[in-house]
């Protein structure tokens, strides 16, 4: 064990990038693209335009702070002192909530991709072998997992350029269709552009907000990187363009190529444009691509819930034994804590449909607990903001890396968010995961102060 009990940094700026991008185009894409545009047609390109402008400004906003005070667990600490120290317990709580189930999600999808080609393998098996893994890599060392979730952002991303690429020689070209250019006609003949109406749109916006969680995974490594003030610049300014490119670029490309009210029958959008220029592997490439995905997300989920166990420790809120580092830097009973939580989700996949009769589609019940709490993160990072906007003049006046439209940006980012969660509550396929994540906030508030942790001194409280 390390003497110390701190961890190291050991992040690269091109992990670090790798690890952003990786931690938001995942599963939520691949998986959830058809549902969105079942909502409101070709416009989910505008949903994505503006939920990543929106997440844009969170980055930067939490830039800001993390450019001046990188530490490990840094959103929670802000808003434990920007705000006040029950913000930063759940702010935590609600990030280690998120990944677990995240994580328990992708281990259940993990089962699901293996059937592709093992289709008579228990889907148990492979997400228990996968937990282990990610598990061994990130005890390895932080620079393991760092390596290990470069990869795998690797493979998405050049899948997803792949697809663009072909999707417009398609497009433009006709390649794949023996030189008959397919045309935009697509994005505006079937119904309009936004055929559901508003209605539809503001429905597909929640969904697709899902779908960008984990870009503030920046913030959690920042205590764990070379450099920090120069990789974090590099990582919140690089990373939000790759993401709009890519998420718009294949949104594009699937809505333009295919009817968007035919989608729900060809399958995998992503599948199909292979499969219609020609790439008759497209299946096995996609399913291996999600399932490099899947494993990303558990991946990003050990570490991030992990570091939030070592912050809530700190504070004597969780056991002193999650304080344990070992001599690579790396919080060892956190991760094997982390780690048996998300096994839970292989247990889930074997147990739960024979508790609830129908429940087929275990991915979807797992996953959407998640985005509430998803959010947590990203309203307690604005708010932080205006506070420190507020304590801090003279840092900000001469700040190297100012969040664009300052305490403004903040105020619309947050009525933003606000206004997609009351969709939610309007929205039959989100209202539950909306109740799921206010009953979660509001027993860790409680269990806050049952605890007595408010009447330590607000020294003792902060992260």
């Amino acid at each position: 064990m390390a003497e110390n009990n701190e961890l190291q940094r050991g992040l690269s700026a091109r992990q670090m990038r790798m690890i952003a991008l990786g931690g938001t185009i995942g599963v939520g894409l691949f998986m959830g693209a058809t549902s969105t545009i079942k909502w409101t047609g070709p416009s989910v390109i505008f949903a994505y335009l503006i939920a990543g402008l929106f997440l844009f400004l969170v980055m930067r906003a939490m830039g800001e702070m993390i450019y001046l005070n990188p530490t490990t667990g840094s959103f929670a600490h802000f808003a434990s002192e920007y705000i006040h120290p029950v913000a930063g317990y759940i702010t935590a709580w609600s990030n280690i909530f998120q990944w677990i189930v995240v994580g328990m999600s992708e281990v259940i999808a993990v089962g699901q991709y293996m059937n592709y080609w093992f289709p008579d393998l228990p889907q148990w098996i492979p997400g228990v072998i996968v937990v282990f893994l990610l598990a061994a890599a990130n005890l390895t060392s932080v620079k393991a997992f760092g390596e290990f979730e470069f990869w795998f952002a690797m493979i998405k991303v050049v899948t997803i350029i792949l697809m663009i690429i072909a999707g417009f020689g398609l497009i433009f070209f006709g390649f794949g269709a023996g030189g008959h250019a397919s045309g935009l006609s697509n994005l505006w003949a079937h119904g309009g552009f936004m055929p559901n109406g508003w209605v539809g749109f503001f429905f597909a916006l929640s969904i697709v907000i899902g779908s960008y969680q984990g870009v503030e995974l920046i913030g959690i490594t920042a205590g764990e990187t070379k450099d920090p003030q120069k990789n974090i610049k590099s990582a919140v300014n690089g990373v939000i363009w790759r993401i709009l490119i890519f998420y718009l670029g294949a949104i594009f490309v699937i809505v333009t190529v295919y009817p968007w009210d035919q989608l729900g029958e060809i399958g995998s959008p992503f599948v199909a444009t292979f499969a219609k220029v020609g790439i008759t592997f497209a299946a096995g490439l996609i399913n291996f691509v999600v399932l490099t995905a899947a494993m990303s997300g558990c991946n990003s989920g050990i570490f991030s819930a992990s570091r939030m166990i070592y912050t809530l420790a700190q504070k004597g809120q969780m056991p002193k034994s999650f304080l344990k580092v070992m001599k690579n830097g790396v919080p060892l009973f956190a991760v094997m804590a982390i780690s048996v939580g998300i096994l839970i989700g292989a247990l889930l996949n074997v147990v739960l449909p024979k508790i609830i009769p129908g429940a087929g589609n275990i991915f979807v019940y797992v996953y959407s607990a998640s985005i509430l709490p998803g959010m947590i993160p990203w309203f307690m990072i604005l708010i932080s903001h205006l506070r420190f906007r507020k304590l801090h003049p003279e840092q900000v006046e001469g700040h190297p890396f100012k969040m664009p439209g300052g305490m403004v940006g903040s105020y619309i980012t947050i009525v933003f968010f606000l206004m997609v969660l009351i969709g939610m509550l309007f929205n039959k396929e989100t209202v539950v995961s909306v109740v799921i994540g206010i009953v979660f906030l509001a027993l860790m508030t409680a269990f806050y102060f049952i605890k007595g942790y408010h009447k330590l001194s607000k020294k003792e409280q902060e992260f």
